[in-house]
C-alpha cells in the first residue's frame, strides 16, 4: 500500500511537471504541438526519476533520523533541547548590538546567532548526563549508579561472541549485575548480517547466547539503552559508559583492555581468568598425557591437557596416539599460554621402590599464576 501511494504521487507530481515544461515551450518557444508533447514527456520521465531519487533519500534520512531517536536516551534529548535554548538566548542577547552595526551586521547577527545554538544544543547533548545530575528530578538515578557501579559490569561484544561468559555467570564469582549496552547489541546484530560466513556464525552465536543468559533466573542481566551519541566507535562508547556509571568492563579484546587500564577502568579478562585456573603442576610430578603430533624439534611428541595446556615430551615422536606416563622436568610461562615439557617414565624406574625418586635432572622456573 505504501508503495503504490509513493508511485502515484511521483507519477502525479512529474506529470505536473511535464505539463508545464510542454506548457512554457509552446508559450515561449512557439514550438509544434508534437514537439509540445514530447518535450512534456521527456521532461516528465526526467523529474519521476529525480522525485524517486529525493524520495528514497528523503525515506534513508527519515530512518536514520527515527533509529537515532530510539537510541538516544531521555537524559541526552532533555539536554540537548536545554542546550539549544541557552544557546539561542544567549545568541539573540549577543546579536542585538551586531545588528546595529550597517553592512555586515545582518551576517555577523546571523552567523553568532547559528553558532550560539549549535554550541548550546551540543553542549548539552555531551554533558547531557551530568547536567541532569544537578536537576533534583534527577538524583535517584546516580544515587543507585554510585551505590552500584562499582559492582557493575559492562559486557564487551568480543566477551559475548567468546560464550565462556554464561559459565562464568553460572560460577556465581561475578557480583552485581552485568550490563549490555543497546549499542552492543546492534553491533552483534550488524554482525549476523554479514555476509562473511565467520563473522555471521559468531553473530548469531552471540545473540543466541545474550538471549540464554537474559532468561536465565540465576544471571542477573540487563540490556539498557543508554547511548553515547558523541562517539562513534563502540569501544569508546564502553570506555565513556564505564566512567559514566562507574563500572568495571569484561572483554577479551586486547586492545580494548589495555585502552581501559589507561582510563582507569577496571578490566575483566576472561582470559587472563582462563589462565589463571589452569592445572599447577611442578617438576617431578608424573602424570598420564596421550601423544597426539609430533613437536617441532626431531623426536618430540605433543599432547594437551583438559584445559589446553600444551606438553611437550621428548623422544616421543614414535608413540603417536598412545597413552605415556610421562615425568614433569619444567614449566615455562609464554604470551601463547603455559608449556609444560616432559620425558617418558622409562620401565626400569617404574620398577624401583615407591619410596626412591627417579634419578633426573629438574629445572627451576618461575611460574606465573
Amino acid at each position: 500500500m505504501y508503495k503504490k501511494f509513493m508511485f502515484s504521487s511521483m507519477l502525479m507530481f512529474a506529470l505536473i511537471a511535464g505539463l508545464w515544461v510542454s506548457y512554457f515551450t509552446g508559450l515561449y518557444l512557439q514550438l509544434e504541438v508534437v514537439w509540445r508533447i514530447a518535450a512534456g514527456l521527456a521532461a516528465a520521465a526526467i523529474f519521476y526519476l529525480l522525485f524517486r531519487v529525493i524520495f528514497k533519500a528523503a525515506r534513508r534520512g527519515i530512518r536514520k533520523f527515527n533509529r537515532l531517536l530510539d537510541n538516544t536516551s531521555l537524559e541526552i534529548m532533555i539536554g540537548g533541547l536545554l542546550g539549544l535554548t541557552v544557546g539561542v538566548l544567549l545568541g539573540l542577547v549577543t546579536c542585538y548590538p551586531l545588528s546595529l552595526i550597517r553592512g555586515l551586521g545582518g551576517y555577523l547577527t546571523l552567523t553568532i546567532f547559528m553558532l550560539c545554538g549549535y554550541l548550546g544544543l551540543r553542549i548539552g547533548t555531551r554533558r547531557a548526563l551530568e547536567l541532569w545530575q544537578l536537576l533534583p528530578i534527577g538524583h535517584e538515578k546516580p544515587e543507585a549508579h554510585e551505590n552500584n557501579g562499582g559492582t557493575c559490569k559492562v559486557i564487551d561484544t568480543s566477551a559475548i561472541i567468546d560464550g565462556r561468559i554464561y559459565d562464568v555467570a553460572l560460577s556465581k564469582f561475578l557480583e552485581g549485575n552485568l550490563l549490555v549496552p543497546l549499542f552492543v547489541v546492534e553491533e552483534l546484530q550488524h554482525i549476523a548480517d554479514s555476509s562473511d560466513n565467520l563473522r555471521r556464525a559468531k553473530g548469531r552465536r552471540g545473540l543466541e547466547l545474550l538471549s540464554k543468559m537474559n532468561q536465565h533466573s540465576n544471571i542477573k542481566i540487563d540490556i539498557i539503552e543508554t547511548d553515547i551519541p558523541e562517539e562513534k566507535e563502540v569501544d569508546m562508547k564502553l570506555i565513556k559508559l564505564c566512567k559514566l556509571i562507574n563500572a568495571s568492563i569484561i572483554t577479551n579484546d586486547y586492545n580494548l583492555n589495555k585502552v581501559a587500564e589507561l582510563q582507569g577502568i577496571t578490566v575483566l579478562n576472561i582470559n587472563e581468568l582462563t589462565n589463571a585456573v589452569k592445572v599447577v603442576v611442578y617438576p617431578g610430578e608424573t602424570m598420564s598425557i596421550s601423544v597426539l603430533k609430533a613437536g617441532r624439534e626431531p623426536g618430540q611428541g605433543v599432547g594437551y591437557l583438559e584445559d589446553g595446556t600444551m606438553v611437550v615430551v621428548e623422544d616421543a615422536q614414535h608413540e603417536l596416539g598412545n597413552n605415556l606416563e610421562v615425568l614433569v622436568t619444567s614449566v615455562f610461562q609464554t604470551a601463547a599460554g603455559r608449556m609444560i615439557f616432559t620425558r617418558k617414565i622409562k620401565e626400569e624406574e617404574t620398577s624401583l621402590d615407591s619410596m626412591t625418586l627417579p634419578n633426573v635432572k629438574t629445572q627451576e622456573v618461575n611460574l606465573y599464576g
